[in-house]
């Protein structure tokens, strides 16, 4: 659902794909590319929010700011299931881990991989191409060529499934059993343990 807040509407992009079971309010600014999963909340009722070219917010995400405070996903930002961005920047080309919380005025550098679960504080700066894990989130090393490369290869599946979804995305019955010659796998993507071998 996309909603007007105090007279200002959400500026989406209109090759962006947003779920209908997403949530967007506000002075919001969406970008080419961008995929918005079902139950996101992406909510610029006291500030702004900036979404660039390329970008994805994987379900059950929340995105807001304290009063006055402008939110920005730089191109290609990668947010993860059930992240929660709260006035903080994400570089270009980062990746949330799933569950990760970034607090107020956090500031995310370009190429940065936060890990599922990590809690970074208000405040906190994360130069370019940091991995950072924890509670609270602490830098564990700098990220290699292989795991950047290995992360924007997974965030261009995410943009290119807004143009997927528009073509074929649509509500439909279930099966009661499944068709012959079903493929096992619609796509197939390895893990970073995977590729690291």
């Amino acid at each position: 659902m996309i909603y007007e807040f105090k007279g200002l509407k959400p500026v989406i992009d209109p090759s962006a794909f947003v779920h209908p079971q997403a949530t967007v309010t506000g002075n919001v600014f969406i970008g080419k590319d961008v995929y918005i999963g079902p139950a996101a909340a992406i909510r610029g009722d006291w500030g702004k929010i900036v979404i660039e070219d390329g970008c994805n917010i994987q379900e059950n995400c929340t995105i807001h700011m304290f009063p006055g405070t402008t939110v920005y996903l730089r191109k290609g930002a990668h947010i993860g299931h059930g992240a929660v961005i709260h006035g903080a920047e994400v570089g270009e080309n980062s990746l949330i881990g799933m569950n990760a919380v970034l607090m107020d005025h956090v500031v995310i550098g370009k190429e940065c991989i936060v890990g599922a679960l990590t809690f970074v504080k208000g405040e906190m700066k994360i130069p370019n191409r940091s991995l950072v894990a924890g509670n609270p989130a602490k830098i564990i090393k700098e990220v290699t060529d292989d795991m950047i490369a290995w992360k924007t290869k997974g965030t261009q599946l995410y943009q290119a499934l807004p143009k997927e979804c528009m073509d074929t995305l649509k509500i439909c019955e279930p099966l009661t059993t499944a068709e012959p010659n079903r493929p096992e796998q619609v796509i197939n993507f390895k893990t970073w343990k995977e590729t690291s071998k």
